[in-house]
């Protein structure tokens, strides 16, 4: 079974608000025959799309293939949040590479940030793009956490967007009851994912790279000249990207070893109106401090759009609606009953250490993936990074290549049921409160 065919049509964007509320973009060619390029890209989210922008302005011969449609995955279904630093909090950082290595992640991961703003103002992509995360947590010592976490960023890092929220804070920013307390980062931004795929793959065609679409990718022969099969047509390139996340399958062995794929969800209600106050009272984003984080913000036309739940294996649940309304509930008991008009899943890429995996897995193939949840910033950054080491600016992605990443426990069908154990675990801790 393939993940990429498992829970949806082919070519046919999932049934999510997102895709009801995009833009339509006119779909790209498929591959046919025989193509030669100086760069194959694989997978067309946000990795693959920033990478073939930017080698096509740099002026490489780019050629990018997507099994479905670009933005099909993770980068047009999660939750739009452009969070800072990196999925690692600096805390985690520095006990793993030290203070100067830290300090450098954190660099990079401001980086990727104003890299994701930048684009959206130089080629006028309309996705809704807003500032401000909220991280908040439900008793007294992950609100301590939080609190001495946002003093910590603005202490050491001289970051002064970072606020400590106390109750009354946290509660005229997000009225729920379940919320204590935590940090407002107004440095972070939300965003429409989907729209800003789409804005990525017209800036990376009008560069000049050439996407291909319903190109399935199913096998690479690597060496000097690799060799990119598909179902009806090949690329012979100088180098390959590999940009699938937690699509890649068993294309590269190294890769699939360090990032594990799950499955997460998120439901749209119908439009709250004057209701919506009572959820949020200002256009900000959230997530709290479950270890199956419960993430939020209200769209454009007045929803809450609610993601929470994970499921590892293949398929998504039957009833997504009702996997996703139980956390919902929790936070919002107001609206247990309230219509959901759209519910969706997606599938990421996790890793053991939740740093990206950015890897030289063959000297002319790069892969980047893993990003866990945290893919706005990282993926686009990613792209981008690969892009400069295949022009010979290989800073920044040594940089990222050497963070540890490593194999997950247990092998072939071992892996995933080993991974639900753990997240079981994790997730019975979050309901005791320990």
């Amino acid at each position: 079974m393939n993940l990429l065919f498992s829970n949806d049509k082919r070519g046919v964007y999932p049934p999510s608000w997102y895709a009801a509320t995009a833009k339509p973009l006119e779909p790209f060619a498929p591959l046919r025959g025989e193509r030669h390029a100086d760069v194959c890209i694989i997978g067309g989210g946000y990795t693959g799309l920033s990478a073939a922008l930017h080698l096509a302005e740099l002026g490489f011969d780019v050629a990018l293939l997507e099994a479905h449609r670009v933005g099909f995955g993770a980068s047009g279904r999660n939750g739009g949040q452009l969070g800072s630093g990196q999925r690692m909090d600096q805390d985690g950082l520095h006990s793993l590479l030290g203070r100067d290595m830290a300090h450098q992640l954190w660099d990079m991961a401001e980086e990727a940030k104003a890299l994701v703003k930048g684009l959206i103002a130089k080629h006028q992509i309309d996705c809704h793009l807003k500032p401000g995360v909220a991280e908040l947590g439900f008793g007294n010592r992950d609100v301590a956490e939080l609190q001495e976490y946002a003093h910590m960023l603005q202490d050491d890092y001289g970051y002064e967007q970072a606020e400590a929220l106390d109750h009354e804070g946290a509660q005229a920013l997000c009225p729920s009851p379940a919320y204590k307390g935590g940090m407002m980062d107004w440095g972070a931004a939300h965003l429409h994912p989907l729209s800003f795929a789409f804005g990525l793959a017209k800036a990376a065609s009008h560069a000049g790279a050439q996407l291909y679409e319903m190109s399935h990718v199913h096998h690479i022969s690597e060496g000097p000249k690799a060799v990119v099969q598909t179902d009806k047509g090949r690329v012979l390139a100088d180098h390959v990207i590999l940009a699938a996340n937690g699509y890649l399958g068993n294309l590269n062995r190294k890769v699939s070893a360090r990032v594990m794929p799950i499955n997460n969800y998120i439901v749209a209600t119908e439009p709250l109106g004057d209701a919506a106050a009572q959820v949020l009272r200002e256009d900000i984003a959230v997530a709290d401090t479950k270890f199956v984080v419960n993430y939020f913000r209200l769209s454009h036309d007045n929803r809450l759009l609610f993601g929470g739940g994970e499921s590892y294996g293949y398929r998504f649940p039957d009833d997504i609606r009702a996997k996703v309304r139980k956390p919902m509930s929790a936070i919002f008991p107001h609206l247990k009953d309230v219509k959901l008009d759209y519910a969706w899943g997606g599938t990421l890429g996790i890793t053991m250490k939740r740093m990206p995996y950015v890897a030289r897995v063959a000297p002319n193939v790069l892969s980047a993936s893993g990003y866990s949840g945290h893919g706005v910033g990282n993926a686009v950054q990613a792209g981008k990074l690969m892009a400069d080491a295949i022009n010979g600016q290989t800073q920044g992605f040594d940089t990222m290549s050497a963070v540890p990443t490593p194999n997950f426990p247990g092998s072939g069908a071992l892996r995933t049921p080993l991974l639900g154990l753990a997240m079981s675990w994790y997730a019975l801790r979050d309901k005791l409160g320990i």
